[in-house]
């Protein structure tokens, strides 16, 4: 198992950063659009999606917003955080096979333990395909804990 530390309300610092990477495979795609129920073709039939703007299949943009979440609940706050609010626009879409790299800055301690977070998130070419916004309850407390291992999934 891995272990995950989080950074309580009162060691946050306005401009402390923390990023998130993965990249973005068809076994992602596939089960995001099965988890959320999205089966939009744009993200599932490269037929469908060459007649779109896209001229290809991109990716959700909620599994952005997702990972923007995992990156928030693991890494910056981490373990503990409970989100309250998430504003964000999508600048440029993400196709299979980019690396998308969360970057969070803290943006403003607010009282009762509440943080203001920039959610930004970048591809391989540092081009920004995200930009947003958090808000967010910090833990009171420093803990570790572990993160569970997830069982085996398979498609198809």
């Amino acid at each position: 198992m891995t272990q995950s530390s989080n950074t309580p309300y009162e060691a946050l610092e306005v401009g402390q950063t923390a990023s998130y990477s993965k990249s973005v495979e068809e076994r992602d795609i596939l089960l995001f659009a099965a988890v959320s129920g999205d089966h939009n073709p744009v993200h599932l039939d490269a037929e469908y999606a060459a007649t779109t703007m896209f001229k290809e299949r991109i990716a959700h943009g909620m599994f952005s917003g997702a990972l923007i979440s995992a990156a928030v609940a693991c890494t910056l706050p981490g373990p503990g955080t409970i989100y309250v609010g998430q504003q964000m626009s999508f600048q440029k879409p993400v196709k299979l096979g980019d690396t998308l790299t969360v970057r969070l800055e803290i943006l403003e301690k607010l009282p009762k333990f509440r943080v203001r977070i920039a959610t930004r998130v970048f591809n391989q070419h540092d081009e920004l395909v995200v930009d947003g916004e958090a808000e967010i309850i910090a833990p009171r407390k420093a803990v570790t804990v572990e993160l569970a291992t997830l069982p085996p999934i398979s498609i198809g």
